[in-house]
């Protein structure tokens, strides 16, 4: 049995995949160096998962082991569960309610359970006065939990904005430097191990989605609500759109932004969305490629904050679970999401229709007379301003043509109203692509 030091911050880990196994490695590697910034050692005693015979890599000889994850929380040896077992449900969210109900501080990396439990899971922690902390549920090894917590916690903050999803950003990156489509680029990263075998989650927006409900929680002190998220994906960008948007001075990313908006009423609402959009070469976002994370945030004092880093891998988001583990040695508890659950307002959802932007479309048609002035005719219906046409060559021997153009700054329902008036053409073959672009 692994013998602690009786001031040793003592820990369970359940879940021992690449993350768990980056843990115990860190804490093993830079031992003496995080004992020093803790002020007490940080010691493993006990760990869990589904296989205890699979090679990771690492003894866990010296560690008690449980079959039943949440067996840790009942352990009177433990003072911390660390779940990294993934999932907004199930075995994660059972051990880590057991936890938090036996006065065990919880540290996890799971922005799902997160961004569907927290408030929940906040309050358990609150009545029970442990700690609750999950810097590496966003982001890997960027700090932006704790700089938004902590670090901007003197601002009103107008923005929160960024780089979520590293999956993404791989193939978006990858489809600009190679000109190869979607299709291809995905199956290459799944090849390489930077994008699942079902990727669904990342590529639909969903991952990004989750950390996004997180960050405004966090920024805004609002009620986490996940399905206020207004989430669209990059399953429907073209390599032709990745060389139209270069041509123009763009490149695109998928960006997950939430936006602060005070009503008639007094009222502060918040839009929540998850979209790949045109970002201009000169944006502190555009030179982010592969698979690193960046996070922008605007406060009235603080000005313009951009958080980079590694988005994702064992080594940064072990970091960020050790970074937590050393707050908690240190007797830092404080609210998870910055104000206690019990002031968290309940925000509502902006309506968009009059939030003025710049707008990149891209119609798949018939190469057929006539196809033009039917889509423009509804831009003009519609009150849309087109700022520049481009119909690029055909696109298919089977008679398909591209057709894409840059808007002026307008009202978005005016987008939506003129897409309502093409609904059901028989002209267009796929729905059309709408690319918001992000302002500088």
């Amino acid at each position: 049995m692994n013998q602690t030091s009786p001031s040793a911050l003592r820990i369970a880990i359940a879940g021992l995949g690449t993350v768990g196994a980056g843990v115990i490695r860190l804490l093993d590697t830079n031992r003496d160096l995080i004992a020093a910034r803790a002020g007490r050692l940080i010691e493993v005693v006990a760990v869990s998962a589904r296989d205890r015979t699979k090679d990771r890599g690492i003894d866990i000889a010296p560690f008690e082991w449980e079959d039943d994850m949440t067996a840790l929380a009942n352990r009177p040896d433990i003072d911390v569960v660390v779940e990294l077992v993934g999932g907004s449900d199930g075995p994660a969210l059972a051990c880590s309610r057991a936890a938090l109900a036996a006065d065990k501080g919880l540290v996890t990396a799971n922005k799902a359970m997160i961004a569907h439990h927290g408030i929940a899971l906040a309050e358990q922690a609150e009545t029970a006065k442990v700690p609750l902390k999950f810097e590496a549920a966003v982001a890997g090894g960027i700090p932006v939990v704790k700089g938004l917590r902590e670090g901007t916690s003197a601002n009103a903050l107008t923005t929160i904005y960024g780089i979520l999803n590293g999956t993404c950003n791989y193939i978006l990156s990858e489809m600009e430097a190679t000109g190869a489509d979607f299709a291809e680029t995905l199956a290459e990263a799944q090849r390489l191990g930077y994008a699942e075998a079902d990727p669904t989650f990342d590529i639909e927006g969903i991952d990004a989605a989750h950390k996004l409900a997180i960050l405004a929680a966090i920024g805004f002190g609002a009620r986490i609500d996940f399905d206020a998220v207004h989430t669209t994906g990059i399953v429907q960008v073209r390599a032709a759109d990745i060389a139209q948007a270069d041509a123009l001075g763009f490149v695109i990313r998928l960006i997950a932004q939430v936006d602060a908006e005070t009503g008639a009423d007094g009222q502060e609402r918040l839009l929540q969305r998850v979209r790949p959009c045109l970002v201009a070469k000169d944006h502190p976002l555009a030179p982010v490629d592969g698979p690193t994370n960046a996070v922008v945030a605007e406060g009235n004092f603080s000005g313009r904050l951009l958080f980079q880093g590694a988005g994702a891998g064992d080594g940064p988001t072990a970091s960020a679970v050790v970074a937590d583990l050393i707050d908690i040695a240190r007797g830092e508890v404080g609210a998870p999401f910055s104000m206690p659950v019990a002031q968290l307002a309940a925000m509502p959802s902006v309506e968009p229709g009059h939030r003025m932007e710049r707008t990149y479309l891209r119609f798949t048609v018939k190469d057929r007379p006539g196809v033009l002035a039917e889509i423009t005719a509804a831009m003009r219906d519609a009150d849309v301003s087109i700022e520049s046409l481009i119909q690029p060559a055909r696109a298919h021997e089977g008679g398909e043509a591209l057709v894409a153009m840059v808007t002026h700054e307008g009202p978005e329902g005016n987008i939506a109203k003129a897409l309502k008036l093409l609904e059901g053409s028989a002209s267009l073959t796929a729905a059309p692509l709408v690319l918001p672009i992000l302002p500088n």
